[in-house]
């Protein structure tokens, strides 16, 4: 079958149409019309596969001539085909259902005429196809006459549709899947219609139309229009429109040029006018450039004479090449005796030992003989030593080794740590030998420039010297000035370079290197001095030692003396006391005489504390003996009790008892164990009595030898409560700790009646942690910190209080302390662990914490911690609590000393009259008091003697 095509004709241009290829039609879009019989087309769907083989570009012929059947059915620019095709009634049927996207229609045919074509009612459930179309003006209704080539007649609709001529787009074909939607005319104007046309997204769905309304006149497909016209109408719209296009693009570009040359202009006028300023710049430089030069190497030249005046060996390590020449040559070895002397003094020590540990009396005498040879032995090693030591320049030597290593370290710093290595030193010497070498290349390079730069002047004087009768041309005289003075600026410049610019990291690492290797050779020098001196300093005492105890022993006649006195003043004491007691109940009781005796009592006491005193002093001398040079004083002589002195830490006395002083009973401090107050050299003092037996006797001994050790290594800077006589009772199991007494002085009296101001409460808080870091750093944990055994003593110095020493630590700590309602036992405590310094610092912060709130009420979370946050302190103090209550794991009491709450002075408080007066009225009523209590008890004796 030939090719059919219909076009569209809209506006003198054909834009798509339809056309038929065996027996199927295609939409297509014109591309071009090449004749008044043919055009291009492009496909936009196909029908068939085999189709898919063909350019998507065709050449077809151009039909636009409809046949007389075809005439009355003109829809959306479809021919009709005639004869055998319209016997294809589905194919029909297909393109009426792509009007309404694919639905399923119903077909009713009405006529058929003998050239085939079928006159058919298409319904969609109610709608009618037909009357649809119409109504949208695609098509006219006309009355379906009767012919006689009608081959089958049914009953006439009123609703025939007659083709109109078209002017939307061609309709979605009906094989496709995606059908296209279309635009509707309008309206009418004039006899034409008006369509809006689209453009779609689609290509493949869709005919592409302009956006623009377009007027369309009534085309009649079987007119004579003329195509030649309609081509000529079509390139002269094309032809307008790329002139159009070209027009803008054109004046785009003029646009952009326009703005880059008023841009250049700009640039150009911005750079004449740099210009003309550098030209001036450069005319006003030149004028005066010599003189510049000259003026700058000069100040250049200056420079560098200040630095060749300045030691400068540092940047090249001369110093640490001077101190190991010094090292070296006067390098301090050990002495040849000294090897010798620790091998015997090891021996010694090992013997000393021996005897110390020694129990039976006869073994020790052999002991003691073995040890007397060897002492012989290193009497005549410490000679040797002594003799060859004195040669040695020992004090020279170190004192230059600490000049050299301090002026190292103000040079360098802090060395790093580094082990020896002689590599070290010889990489140290290889770049010192390069970089003296390159200095020195520099410094003659400088020199040379400066002595030709100084001839020229020489020169160019003779040359304007009018004087000088000889000649000389500009050119041998001022030619090469250009090239010296460039010469000895870049000379100078370099050598500045050298002595100024930082050295390189790599140059840095190495002398670093080298001055850790040079600091460990002072240090150990430094060590091997010192070693010698103190082995020299322990020679030179065994030897003073071995002159006077050589082959004797240390004599204790002097404490066996002093014994005998104490027991003689002792018995004289206790007749005095029998004597008195015998006056006060006699009948012819005489004052006189009682007061008579009474002052022969107090003398004798004072008597036998003096020699007590005496008699620690004696102890403490063998004590001395016993450590360093004759352990087997308490194995020889155990009857003065010299063992058990040394065990106690000098606290034990065997000569002091109960009965020799006049103690009162202090009942208001007695209720855990017996108190008595009395006074011993003008110091009231307190009796505190332990009751012991064998096994606890040992330990209450060893416990307050260990608190009393930790206070006599700071005393009064201790912070502690310090224990005057520990001493046991003959008669009866009892022990007694013989302690200051500070009435009235603990936290507890004081706050109860003056309380300490917020300075105060620091001041002796202060204390109170000095009392346990003393104690923690001898492993000593209190556990029974709280207000009544920490002291306040002139309401500015803390001290803490001692504890019950027959109790272990966790007895102490398992008893509850508490402040009102604050409980000072840690909450580590109360789940059963171990007593610690943590627990400790616990108790410590909540009695901070008591003082600086004073009487305000505690809340606590649900373990007992007291809330801070609730109280309005200090920012150092509340810090302080923060780290002592809940962040106690990570503080010492060393970190507490050393709070800010403690280091930050305080500025001078305000004199407060009224607390200074309530003070004094509070010490001037207790001393009153006290001086009642003492009249009282004077009368009571009185009264008991007259009645007896």
């Amino acid at each position: 079958m030939p090719i059919q095509f219909l076009g569209i004709l809209i506006q003198k241009k054909i834009y798509g149409g339809l056309f038929s290829e065996d027996k199927c039609w295609y939409r297509c879009k014109v591309l071009k019309i090449i004749s008044d019989e043919k055009c291009l087309v492009r496909y936009i769907d196909y029908g068939n596969t085999e189709i898919l083989n063909r350019s998507d570009i065709v050449e077809i012929p151009l039909d636009l001539q409809f046949s007389s059947v075809a005439k009355k059915y003109r829809l959306w620019g479809l021919q009709i085909p005639s004869g055998q095709e319209v016997t294809q009634f589905d194919q029909g049927r297909t393109f009426l259902g792509s009007l309404i996207f694919e639905k399923e229609i119903k077909m009713r045919i009405k006529a058929t005429y003998q050239d085939g074509t079928v006159i058919a009612q298409a319904e969609y459930g109610s709608v009618d196809i037909g009357e649809e179309v119409a109504k949208k003006g695609f098509a006219e209704k006309c009355k379906l006459t009767s012919s006689t080539n009608t081959c089958e007649e049914k009953k006439s609709d009123p609703g025939q549709l007659v083709l109109r001529n078209l002017k939307s787009p061609i309709p979605s074909w009906g094989h496709r899947s995606n059908q296209s939607a279309f635009t509707r005319p309008k309206g009418r104007l004039s006899g034409r219609m008006t369509l809006d046309l689209k453009n779609e997204n689609d290509a493949g769905n869709h005919v592409t139309f302009p956006k623009e309304n377009l007027a369309v006149g009534d085309f009649n497909l079987g007119s004579n229009v003329s195509l030649a016209k309609i081509k000529q109408d079509q390139k002269l719209i094309e032809e307008n429109e790329r002139l159009k296009t070209e027009k803008e693009v054109l004046l785009e570009s003029y646009k952009v040029l326009e703005s880059k040359v008023e841009q250049t202009a700009q640039e150009l006028q911005q750079e004449k006018a740099t210009t003309m300023d550098l030209t001036k710049h450069l005319e006003s430089i030149l004028k005066t450039h010599v003189g510049t030069r000259m003026e700058n190497l000069a100040a250049k030249v200056e420079i560098l004479k200040e630095i060749r005046r300045v030691n400068i060996s540092v940047r090249f390590g001369n110093d640490l090449s001077d101190a190991m020449q010094v090292l070296d040559e006067e390098c301090f070895t050990t002495p040849a005796s000294l090897p010798e002397l620790e091998r015997i003094w090891a021996e010694y020590s090992l013997a000393q030992e021996n005897i110390q540990t020694c129990e039976n009396v006869s073994e020790g005498n052999i002991l003691i003989a073995k040890r007397n040879e060897v002492q012989q032995k290193l009497n005549m090693a410490v000679e040797v030593f002594i003799l060859e030591v004195d040669e040695l320049p020992l004090n020279k030597r170190l004192k230059t080794l600490q000049d050299l290593s301090t002026s190292l370290e103000a040079v360098y710093g802090q060395a790093k740590e580094g082990t020896n290595s002689e590599e070290t030193l010889k990489k140290f010497y290889d770049w010192k030998c390069d970089k003296r070498e390159e200095f020195t290349n520099v410094r003659s390079e400088t020199e040379v420039s400066l002595q030709r730069l100084v001839a020229w002047f020489q020169n160019t004087v003779k040359a304007f010297d009018l004087s000088v009768e000889e000649s000389r041309t500009s050119e041998d005289t001022i030619s090469s000035l250009d090239e010296i003075l460039e010469k000895t600026e870049s000379s100078v410049c370099k050598e500045l370079e050298i002595s100024l610019v930082e050295q390189g990291d790599a140059d840095k690492e190495i002398i670093l290197n080298t001055y850790s290797q040079v600091l460990q050779k002072i240090r150990s020098e430094e060590r091997l001095i010192a070693a010698i001196q103190s082995k020299y300093e322990d020679s030179i005492e065994f030897k003073k030692q071995i002159i006077e105890c050589l082959n004797k022993n240390p004599n204790v006649d002097h404490l066996l003396s002093i014994k005998k006195t104490l027991k003689n003043l002792k018995a004289r004491l206790r007749w005095k006391l029998v004597e008195k007691n015998n006056l006060e109940e006699s009948d012819d009781y005489d004052g006189s005489e009682i007061e008579k005796i009474k002052q022969e009592i107090a003398q004798l006491r004072n008597s036998v504390f003096q020699e007590i005193y005496r008699e620690r002093e004696e102890y403490e001398k063998l004590n001395s003996l016993v450590q360093k040079w004759f352990p087997e004083l308490p194995l020889l002589y155990p009857e003065i009790g010299l063992l058990k002195y040394m065990n106690s830490g000098g606290l034990l006395t065997m000569s002091l008892e109960r009965d020799l002083l006049d103690a009162e009973p202090m009942k208001e401090l007695s209720s855990k164990r017996p108190l008595v107050c009395s006074e011993v050299n003008g110091q009231i003092i307190l009796l505190k009595g332990y009751s012991v037996d064998v096994d606890t006797e040992a330990r209450v001994i060893q416990r307050a030898a260990a608190y009393h050790r930790a206070w006599r290594k700071a005393k009064e800077e201790s912070g502690l409560l310090p224990l005057i006589f520990l001493f046991l009772c003959k008669s009866d199991p009892m022990a007694y700790l013989m302690v200051p007494y500070y009435p009235r002085a603990n936290l507890s009296a004081v706050q109860a009646s003056v309380p300490l101001t917020s300075e105060e409460a620091l001041k002796v808080m202060k204390g109170v942690a000095q009392g346990l870091h003393t104690l923690h750093k001898a492993d000593i944990i209190h556990g029974s910190l709280h207000q009544n055994n920490v002291f306040a003593l002139n309401r500015e110095q803390g001290i803490v209080g001692d504890f019950d020493f027959t109790k272990s630590v966790s007895q102490r700590a398992s008893v509850n302390m508490v402040i009102g309602d604050l409980s000072l036992i840690s909450p580590e405590l109360k789940m059963g662990k171990p007593a610690s310094p943590s627990s400790d610092l616990y108790a410590y912060g909540c009695l901070l914490l008591w003082l600086s709130v004073q009487n305000q009420k505690f809340e606590t979370n649900e373990d007992g911690i007291p809330k801070v946050d609730q109280f309005h302190l200090d920012h150092n103090v509340k810090s302080l609590l923060y780290s002592l209550i809940y962040c106690r794991s990570s503080m010492t009491a060393e970190q507490v000393l050393n709070a800010e709450c403690f280091l930050v002075p305080k500025g001078k408080s305000t004199p407060n009259p009224e607390k200074d007066t309530e003070y004094t009225q509070y010490k001037e009523k207790e001393e009153l008091k006290m001086e009642n209590l003492d009249k009282y008890k004077e009368k009571t004796r009185n009264d008991e003697a007259n009645s007896d």
